[in-house]
């Protein structure tokens, strides 16, 4: 039994990057736009810049907003909340490890069995605990969304200085689960707050809880603060609560549990020196999604630090310290002698090893499917192999200087395809070679646009449509470059100035389309009326080919 527990603990490791990784959204930065209301009217919107730039006027002859684009927000809202909840989840039976909680389990449960009258008492008042523990919890994830607001939480997803303030929290977590110090709150605070615990009743058992979570601090803390990092950085209103609860719920479910079921507790393993394993191999995991923040903060500012194989190359380090140190080769300060390796610790190096060896052929170019979404664009690999395998240049190529290509083309669009940056310069061309225009809204920092063109574009039907059918237009919602002075203008949509391409090709996408997710795929006809219904992420290869090619026999009818 106590083997299987072993096994159980691997697997929530094994889960909680993928989950934290998973939660990732892609949602358009809203800097500089405020969203007053939920809907737009399509007659009194337009966007103005100087005569030589982009003007576009929305009336009942340019672009048609689909009925289904509320819903469509609405529903991938939903689909974030439950993502965030669920890394909530495995964060919160992470922490149930950690050396500050795993060991007060037992005392815990037996102190409610043993001090009250009766079972049905006992099992009242841990059931009473583990809801004060959900309570205290979502309350700071609710505290969090007050403080900030949600506008300010959906800024947080490209803003370099969060972003890069979030990268050196991640790896100040990684260092204490490491051992080098302990994140702990003030002691004369603690001790308060345990002596009021000691009253009965109803409010003894709320400062119970809450004595949990400020002793637990120096353990939980980095998993908390990685937890409301990630939801607040996704921008949902909810997204720090919902984190709370999934993992308020996993770390009160055990006393609840054991508290019904005492005998239980003799299948627990005994605390041990694998406790503090499991707290250094989630440093290093820690580590490695603090290496996904700085590259959002390098690519959307164009720094050029970690271009895809100096990512990789971090990576493969990382994860291999991370296997040398479960197989023995090397010890923390913390750690015990490792006499022998127990199972689940080998199967867990195996595995971590085996991702080492799968990363390594990415430092030469290969696609590195499984994990192409959280790595930087695969344009900005500098020396890729694979470079003359379908990579020829769209077919609609035609030796025009394409506006901003000297920014995206070379880091940010996907090898083998030749779109257009500019809106009104894709609109102008699609005229030329009676072509529709397929709108792409990405971003640099969008997992799922990373997704979709490392596991769907690539498909020789999807490619062929996407570079013989249509003239592409590439707008980057999170890109810092700032606008020249003469082109930077008045939103009439959120009456802020936009002055970065990114913030004029959100409020473009969030005024004309109302929405502010990527990817957003739109075709429209080179006049800018919507032809088929827009389409957001989607994986399967043959649904996606049929969008596009709705989209050109809609076009065909048309002309």
């Amino acid at each position: 039994m106590k083997t299987n527990f072993k096994l159980l603990t691997l697997l929530f490791l094994l889960i909680f990057p993928i989950a934290m990784f998973a939660q990732q959204d892609s949602t358009a930065s809203t800097e500089g736009l405020e969203f007053t209301d939920g809907t737009i009217s399509p007659d009194s919107l337009s966007f103005e810049e100087s005569p030589d730039t982009m003007t576009a006027s929305v009336d009942s002859s340019k672009t048609v907003v689909a009925t289904n684009k509320v819903e469509e927000s609405t529903e991938n809202g939903k689909k974030s909340l439950w993502s965030i909840f669920i890394a909530g989840l495995v964060g919160g039976f992470a922490a149930l490890l950690m050396p500050c909680i795993f060991p007060m389990l037992p005392l815990t449960v037996s102190f409610f069995t043993k001090q009250s009258g009766s079972r049905a008492s006992g099992i009242s008042k841990a059931l009473l605990y583990g809801l004060f523990i959900i309570v205290i919890y979502v309350a700071l994830g609710m505290i969090i969304t007050i403080a900030f607001g949600s506008d300010a939480l959906n800024a947080l997803s490209t803003n370099g200085i969060f972003n890069f303030i979030f990268f050196l929290l991640l790896v100040v977590f990684a260092a204490s689960f490491f051992g080098a110090f302990e994140i702990t709150l003030p002691s004369s605070f603690v001790n308060k707050m345990d002596a009021k615990s000691d009253k009965g009743g109803l409010i003894g058992l709320f400062f119970m809880a809450f004595s949990l979570s400020l002793v637990s601090f120096s353990c939980t803390g980095p998993i908390i603060g990685t937890l409301l990092v990630e939801a607040a950085s996704k921008g949902e209103r909810l997204g720090p609560a919902i984190g709370m609860l999934g993992f308020s719920i996993a770390l009160a479910i055990p006393f609840g549990l054991f508290a019904m079921f005492p005998s239980m507790l003799k299948s627990l393993p005994k605390s041990g020196g694998w406790l503090n394993s499991v707290k250094v191999v989630l440093g290093f995991l820690e580590l490695a999604l603090a290496l996904k923040f700085l590259s959002n903060v390098d690519l959307a500012y164009h720094w050029n630090w970690l271009d895809r194989e100096v990512f990789l190359s971090l990576w493969i380090a990382v994860f291999g310290l991370m296997g040398l140190y479960l197989i023995g080769k090397i010890k923390f300060s913390h750690d015990s002698e490792l006499k022998f390796l127990s199972v689940p610790r080998t199967i867990l190096a195996i595995v971590v090893f085996s991702f080492v060896v799968y990363m390594i052929p990415g430092l030469w170019g290969a696609p590195l499917k499984s994990i192409s979404a959280f790595l930087p664009p695969s344009a900005t690999q500098d020396f890729d192999l694979s470079s003359g395998v379908g990579s020829g240049t769209a077919a609609h190529t035609d030796g025009k200087v394409k506006k901003y290509a000297e920014i995206f083309h070379e880091r940010g669009t996907p090898k083998g395809f030749d779109p257009y940056y500019d809106y009104e310069q894709a609109l102008a061309t699609a005229k030329e070679l009676n072509k529709p225009v397929l709108i792409d809204f990405t971003g640099w920092n969008c997992v799922n646009c990373r997704k979709m063109e490392a596991n769907v574009w690539t498909d020789p039907g999807v490619a062929k449509l996407l570079k013989e059918e249509f003239v592409m237009a590439e707008l980057f919602v999170d890109d810092k470059t700032e606008l020249p002075v003469n082109e930077q203008f008045v939103s009439k949509y959120s009456n802020k100035k936009i002055k970065t391409i990114g913030n004029k090709n959100s409020d473009f996408q969030a005024a004309v389309f109302n929405s502010n997710s990527q990817p957003l795929y739109v075709i429209v006809d080179p006049n800018g009326q919507v032809l088929v219904p827009q389409s957001g992420a989607n994986y399967d290869v043959e649904q996606y080919k049929a969008f596009l090619q709705s989209g050109v026999d809609a076009f065909k009818k048309r002309n």
